[in-house]
């Protein structure tokens, strides 16, 4: 584990950051705009039946569930509209914003170029042959 038990390691926080020749994409999904900090211990966060934490927290980014956040049995928050609007196109076909099968494929050839570039230390010139991603 990166991080001690006593800071909120047990919650979701995400930073990346992918620079290109061309531009850079800097993702800062912390989920830390709302922090408690106290000096009792916190509950556990994420805490599936049988989790006991190894010690006491007492600071948790709330908001940081990623889904968003369950009250009274219901989840609310960003994914909630988003998980609404996949099963209106399941039920329904109207369309939506989610990505295709064909969608995921060019993100997973990008991806494939990107860790082939980082591990020869160049550019990887696109498209790159499939061969040419899948070599260690």
């Amino acid at each position: 584990m990166a991080l001690p038990t006593h800071w909120p390691a047990s919650v979701y926080g995400l930073e990346i950051g992918i620079v290109g020749t061309d531009g850079v994409i800097d993702i800062e999904d912390t989920h830390r705009d709302v922090i408690l900090a106290s000096s009792k211990p916190q509950g556990a966060g994420y805490s599936p039946k049988g989790f006991t934490p190894e010690s006491a927290r007492y600071v948790d980014f709330l908001t940081s569930y990623p889904p968003g956040d369950v009250h009274m049995g219901q989840l609310w928050g960003p994914m909630r509209e988003e998980t609404n609007s996949w099963f209106s196109r399941l039920y329904t076909g109207v369309a939506t914003p989610h990505a295709t099968a064909q969608d995921g494929h060019h993100n997973l050839l990008l991806t494939m170029a990107m860790d082939l570039s980082a591990r020869r230390g160049a550019p990887v010139k696109l498209p790159a042959p499939l061969g040419e991603l899948g070599r260690g």
